[in-house]
């Protein structure tokens, strides 16, 4: 099928957003491509649309397992066959998935990135029809970027198996530092394509609020701007605190963070989504993936830590179009929290290596073992147990992951599962001999295909409630026929995990590049400023073009909407936004009195004359305004 008929199809529309088909296109034209495209750009669809279109598999890399997951649930949903490889999978899972993507009609397998280093995945991936290989959340590859992950560096890999396969690479927060290094770490070729939207955005104004009584303020805001609405906040506390107040209130709110159960999670999500939820109060565990186009307000309750993580999540606001805005409230404390967890965050190399000690003892695991493997981990009882402040030993820790040795994730949910390894004459001589699981046994082979090829989720809970039993008995119950060779069980979990990149090595000789640790601690002091310094701003400097320059994006004009440009607008001084210029210069057209760049930009005053030319050259090359003979025109 051609990409408009798989979008068709697939996903019923029948025309592409602005840029994503240009972008489809060189990808089917086997080139290597960038694209960099705002939160809510839809940068899925364009790795989705050419991995149906092309013959064989797409391998899509990405960091974030929730994120992996939810879309290829969506994928199955839509009738696409998709599966996907991360840390903490069985053995069994792995090599049948691997196999489906070799022999079967798998289109789309996403892996995490230290998934792809394991040999057993790298003869496999020898063995496919690769069509495509994409790279999901592409500024992880850059040591400039804000969420620098080591395994990434060795994507590029893939290209000894495959050299003549494309690598699409999207993102939406790259600094111009990171776009090169994104092209160099995955080895780009000449015939390449780079696309970049515009990040700007016209219908979505930037706000920060200094207010004595934040609570007080959001209950402002919220009166104030209906609709729906995404308030984020730095701790699960307080997700809990200020839900609890907006509903005290008469808002509809619930809160939302990584320690919610599955379930739990997906209703509230749900809620939200229909609208009968007016309110998320969310950790930024929240929006990776959702595309609710009407939010009419994010609301950060004090500043995170980087611009990028502070433009994608503001960035959900207003997709449809409609005005939208995305409001910071800011205490000088915030800038002091913020500074102490950036000192925080970089321990002395030698209680980095104290933690990794401490680690291989918490596991058990010798010197020389582990590679590749996921082992659950509790930071709260390791802390405990070591003697850590709970901050202090995730520091550490990521200091070691950033040196490429481990990987921590985030709590991954396992539904329980289990598989029948009796044959179909034994289990039947079990169910005689043992009445009491009788029930039990035909409830899950009525509600669970494949049993007996597979291990199939379970549903622990509904499970239990149908057979009138206590889920710790019913657990029991399960352990109890594994023990007796009837069933593989896979008990339910819910904890983060810790990954091997590479074997444990004795903590002497772990290295940290200090030239590299000092790079990184840095460049996060600076995203940190930057951060402080675009909350504290006074004045009337227009908070999008703030942020536009950030990105390497040279605005052509003030926003006009921003809480900066408000205050220049009401002091009389107009703000120059492209919109102003165009009906000034149109009105003086009129009355057929023909106008110069110079007199147009003129007539704005000499200070202002560089920033309105630059809007005049800006209404030329979009069409808007003719010149002719050095003369401007309607067209």
């Amino acid at each position: 099928m051609s990409p408009h008929q798989v979008l068709k199809k697939y996903w019923n529309y029948d025309a592409f957003r602005p840029g994503q088909e240009e972008i489809i296109n060189a990808v089917m034209e086997g080139k290597d491509t960038l694209a960099l495209l705002p939160t809510g750009g839809g940068k899925s669809i364009c790795f989705q649309i050419p991995a149906l279109a092309l013959e064989g598999v797409t391998i899509v890399v990405s960091p974030l397992i929730a994120l992996m997951k939810d879309q290829v649930r969506q994928l199955k949903d839509r009738g696409i066959v998709a599966d996907a490889l991360y840390s903490g999978m069985r053995r069994g899972d792995i090599d049948r998935i691997l196999d489906n993507a070799v022999y079967g009609n798998t289109k789309l397998l996403y892996m995490s990135p230290e998934r792809l280093l394991t040999d057993l995945a790298r003869v496999r991936i020898g063995k496919m029809n690769l069509s495509l290989i994409a790279v999901d959340e592409a500024h992880c590859i850059s040591q400039w970027g804000y969420d620098f992950r080591p395994p990434y560096l060795r994507i590029a890999e893939l290209r000894e198996l495959h050299p003549d396969v494309p690598i699409i690479a999207v993102t939406a927060t790259a600094t111009p530092e990171v776009v090169e290094d994104i092209q160099e770490n995955l080895d780009f070729k000449k015939e390449r394509l780079v696309f970049k939207k515009s990040f700007g955005r016209d219908n979505l104004a930037y706000v920060v609020r200094r207010p004595e009584s934040k609570e007080k303020h959001l209950l402002e805001i919220l009166k104030g701007v209906p609709g729906t609405s995404i308030v984020y906040v730095r701790s699960r506390g307080l997700t809990k605190q200020l839900a609890l107040m907006l509903q005290r209130n008469g808002i509809a709110a619930a809160s939302y963070h990584a320690g919610l159960e599955p379930d739990e999670k997906d209703r509230r999500q749900d809620a939200w989504i229909k609208g009968t939820l007016r309110v998320i109060v969310a950790t930024n565990a929240f929006g990776m993936g959702i595309d609710k186009p009407d939010v009419r307000t994010v609301v950060h309750y004090g500043p995170p830590d980087s611009p990028e993580a502070y433009f994608q999540e503001a960035g959900r606001g207003g997709r449809d179009g409609e005005m939208s805005y995305g409001i910071m409230l800011y205490h000088p404390t915030d800038g002091i929290r913020l500074r102490q967890h950036w000192a925080q965050a970089f321990p002395e190399i030698s209680e980095v290596k104290r933690a990794y000690r401490a680690l291989g003892s918490y596991l058990q695991l010798a010197v020389g073992g582990g590679q590749g493997e996921a082992y659950d981990f509790d930071i709260v009882k390791f802390s405990q147990n070591f003697g850590f402040d709970v901050r202090q030993a995730y520091s550490a820790l990521k200091a070691v992951e950033r040196s490429g040795y481990i990987l921590l994730t985030d709590a991954i949910n396992q539904p329980a599962r289990l598989q029948f390894i009796a044959t179909k004459e034994q289990l039947y001589d079990y169910q005689l001999k043992h009445r009491a699981q009788d029930k039990l046994i035909k409830s899950i082979l009525r509600t669970s295909h494949g049993a007996f090829l597979n291990p199939v989720q379970i549903k622990e809970g509904a499970l239990a409630n149908f057979l009138n039993l206590e889920l710790a008995d019913l657990q029991r119950v399960f352990r109890k026929m594994e023990a007796e060779g009837i069933i593989d069980y896979f008990p339910e979990k819910d904890l983060p995990q810790v990954v091997f990149v590479e074997e444990r090595i004795d903590p002497d000789a772990l290295r940290i590049d200090e030239k590299q640790y000092k790079f990184l601690r840095d460049r996060a002091f600076e995203r940190i400023e930057t951060m402080i310094n675009y909350a504290e701003g006074q004045g009337t400097t227009c908070r999008s073009r703030t942020l536009l320059l950030y990105f390497g994006e040279p605005a052509v004009a003030d926003c006009g909407i921003c809480d900066g440009c408000r205050v220049r607008a009401n002091s009389g001084n107009p703000v120059l936004t492209p919109k102003k210029v165009y009906g000034d210069i149109l009105t003086r057209l009129e009355d057929d009195n023909p106008l110069t760049v110079e007199e147009a930009a003129g007539e704005y005053g000499a200070v202002r004359r560089k920033a309105t030319t630059e809007v005049i050259q800006h209404l030329i090359r979009e069409g808007l305004i003719v010149q002719e003979d050095g003369k401007l025109r309607k067209p």
